[in-house]
């Protein structure tokens, strides 16, 4: 079954004729569309355009999505370079319950064979960030519980020009991103890099390392499309991608004790920790408009990532020792401390080699008064792990290499997957205030392991296969009760694949979604309050080294059955507005309640919360932008307290003092003077308060939130 993917672009690029007739240039590919298309969606849509992003220069996903209702973030490192994103009750382990997409195109690393985004777009070169929930995430797939999210990078200008953003601030941090597009009647092309780098805010106990990181990313794009006399218009779309990442970065956190008094220290036993990278996508697609009902979008695809996280292993247990204050927790901590010597310190080679590859059609037509989406992707992914471990001894407070070991069969293994995707979605305009969106779709995937036992791989281990096929329903109703005021409701099945190295026991994550709301859209204000409520037949968790299940750190384990409940309410509008004045304020606030409601034989209890998903999130933002194009703008968060470790937290008689992350608001501040018309000026202060909190403690101990960091920038025009 297994094609060359790059075989079927060559056909296709054999086979775009260039003809057709339309002045305006396809966008690069939206699940939504700008924001006033987001009002007409059924359910919950967000788009956080180019404007939105320019307001802050964030570069942390984090910051950037953390404005959008029902949407949960574990942080990690400070800087969001491998998000943890859920949405609506889906964990955020790697974002691997959500789609995660770039231009419309699956850019996980393995979204089937391993859904763990251990890779992340670049987000300060993105042009806007997409957030889909509800009935319409069934147009997009395999994941369908939680929903999806789309990044859509650079695109093509519409005229020739070019841009450069030049930035520079505390702990060495830098970041340059400039492009350059050509325009023709019927060629046009852009050339794109982004540089950004930082030496980091913590410290490694006894040495002098860096714990920041740097990326460089390159991307470029060719547009050709036809001539306008042609009878069908018809456009070429090429993009390649190139990016590499070395950060400083570590699994490794702090005792509570520690974490106190310096929470920005780095234990010397992670000392070596560090992660290499190299990404590249290469997408081809074609679209073709038979006439102004009826068209065609194909696109190829194939992404490649090769990753080294070298990092220690083994510690955390030294840390519960010393927050437990067992009999071992002075020694413990000594050693933390370097004051103790140590043997057998292992630091691990997590070293995989990815690959995703597809081909996918998307057919639109207008059919009387039905909007019809059919849709069908080809799809294979595989991750390769050989992941050796070296093994150090500490000597006053120095790692000393002593040997390497070779891995066992369960980090000497090839995983892929297979899998065939069909959809089709109607919008049914029933009159003028009544629309009706129905939704079918359906997945096969096949996935396989191959477990190892030399490194050679002259000999096979074990060997484990599973196959699922689901066919996925969707239903959702808007109602125009005025020009202002909209009501939605509907209903979605929810459905996430589990690992390859799942045994065959462990069903697919499966659930019936509910949402219904209500909509406002005024000329001064928009709002919006959205319920909802997701029935979990089947509740699975993806095991990693990051958010291991007991021992358990890969296949899937199954949590029973549970239910995500909740609401999320957004207001957009302004306190003040004259010809020189304007004041512009927005808010979004969530709440979730989730819980295990049937733990079958997972060894869960009825009443257990889920894991890092809070129960309040709140934020709101507010302007004060000048006719002169100054403008300062002032971001307020609030995040509540989360569960890290579902076994303990709420259980009667368990000490739950180290199971829960720290409530924390963070304000982030950003203010822009243009000095000419093609040049800006503007100054950063993220977490304007300096607020410090725990906002993780997996997998091994607690870890902070970026201080207060202040960075300024120039922005020119070209």
């Amino acid at each position: 079954m297994k094609k060359s993917v790059l075989g079927v672009a060559i056909l296709l690029a054999n086979q775009a004729v260039m003809a057709a007739d339309s002045n305006a240039k396809m966008e690069e590919v939206t699940i939504i569309g700008n924001p006033e298309e987001a009002q007409l969606i059924p359910g919950s849509a967000h788009v956080i355009g180019e404007q939105e992003l320019e307001k802050f220069e964030f570069t942390d996903i984090n910051r950037i999505v953390r404005q959008v209702p029902g949407v949960y973030l574990q942080e990690e490192d400070g800087f969001g370079l491998r998000p943890n994103i859920g949405i609506r009750g889906a964990v955020g382990e790697r974002s691997s319950k959500i789609n995660l997409m770039e231009d419309g195109v699956l850019i996980a690393p393995a979204p089937y064979s391993a859904p763990s985004a251990y890779y992340f777009p670049t987000a300060g070169r993105m042009s806007s960030v997409e957030i889909l929930k509800g009935a319409e995430t069934l147009r997009q797939g395999p994941a369908t519980v939680g929903g999806a999210v789309n990044l859509i990078s650079t695109r093509i200008p519409e005229q020739t020009r070019g841009s450069v953003n030049a930035e520079a601030g505390e702990d060495g941090a830098f970041r340059v991103h400039a492009n350059y597009g050509h325009v023709e009647e019927q060629f046009a092309f852009l050339l794109e890099t982004h540089q950004q780098g930082n030496d980091g805010f913590k410290n490694i106990d006894r040495s002098n390392r860096d714990t920041g990181f740097y990326i460089e990313d390159y991307m470029a794009k060719v547009r050709v499309n036809s001539d306008p006399s042609a009878e069908f218009y018809q456009q070429l779309d090429f993009k390649v991608q190139y990016s590499e990442e070395l950060s400083d970065e570590t699994y490794l956190g702090l005792t509570d004790r520690d974490f106190t008094a310096a929470p920005d220290r780095r234990y010397g036993l992670s000392e070596l920790d560090e992660m290499n990278t190299r990404h590249s996508t290469v997408q081809l697609r074609h679209h073709i408009e038979f006439n102004t009902d009826l068209s065609l979008t194909t696109t190829v695809y194939q992404n490649k990532f090769k990753r080294d996280w070298f990092k220690v292993k083994g510690v955390g247990g030294l840390i519960d020792d010393v927050n437990a204050g067992n009999s071992n927790a002075a020694n413990a901590q000594a050693i933390l401390d370097g004051t103790a010597d140590a043997d057998g310190i292992a630091v691990k080679h997590n070293n995989r080699k990815y690959t995703s590859e597809g081909i996918q059609f998307k057919v639109d037509w207008a059919l009387a008064n039905h909007q019809i989406e059919m849709g069908a992707r080809y799809h294979q992914d595989d991750v390769d792990r050989h992941q050796p471990e070296e093994i150090f001894n500490q000597r006053n407070g120095e790692l000393v290499f002593d040997s390497i070991k070779q891995p066992s069969s369960s980090n000497n293994r090839v995983e892929d997957a297979e899998a065939i995707a069909l959809h089709i979605m109607d919008v049914w305009s029933l009159n003028d205030e009544l629309k009706l969106n129905l939704g079918l779709r359906y997945e096969d995937i096949e996935t396989s392991q191959t477990r190892y036992g030399d490194s050679e791989r002259t000999e096979v281990a074990s060997t484990r296969s599973n196959q699922v096929d689901e066919l996925l329903y969707s239903a959702g109703i808007t109602y125009e009760l005025s020009d202002q005021v909209t009501l939605l409701a509907g209903v979605h099945s929810g459905f996430a694949p589990t690992s390859p190295s799942s045994r065959d026991n462990i069903e697919p994550e499966t659930s019936t979604n509910y949402e219904a709301g209500i909509r406002f859209n005024g000329e001064d204000a928009k709002a919006s309050v959205i319920a909802f409520f997701s029935d979990y037949e089947s509740t699975v968790t993806n095991c990693t080294v990051n958010r291991p299940c007991g021992d358990q750190t890969s296949g899937s384990q199954s949590e029973g059955e549970s239910e995500v409940k909740g609401v999320e309410v957004t207001v957009d509008s302004h306190l003040y507005r004259d010809n020189d004045v304007f004041v512009p304020i927005s808010m979004s606030y969530t709440y979730t309640d989730a819980e295990i409601t049937d733990p079958k034989d997972s060894g869960n209890q009825v009443g257990d919360l889920y894991e890092y998903l809070p129960k309040n999130t709140f934020s709101a933002q507010i302007g004060y932008e000048l006719a002169s194009g100054w403008n300062s703008y002032l971001s307020v968060s609030y995040v509540d307290e989360m569960c890290t470790d579902s076994s303990i937290c709420g259980r009667s008689g368990l000490d739950q003092r180290f199971a829960f992350t720290d409530q924390y608001w963070v304000a982030d501040f950003s203010t822009h003077y243009p000095l000419n018309k093609d040049t800006q000026l503007y100054l950063k202060l993220d977490n304007v308060f300096d607020e410090r909190a725990i906002v993780s403690r997996n997998p091994d101990g607690a870890r902070p939130n970026k201080p207060r960091t202040a960075l300024i920038g120039v922005n020119w025009n070209f």
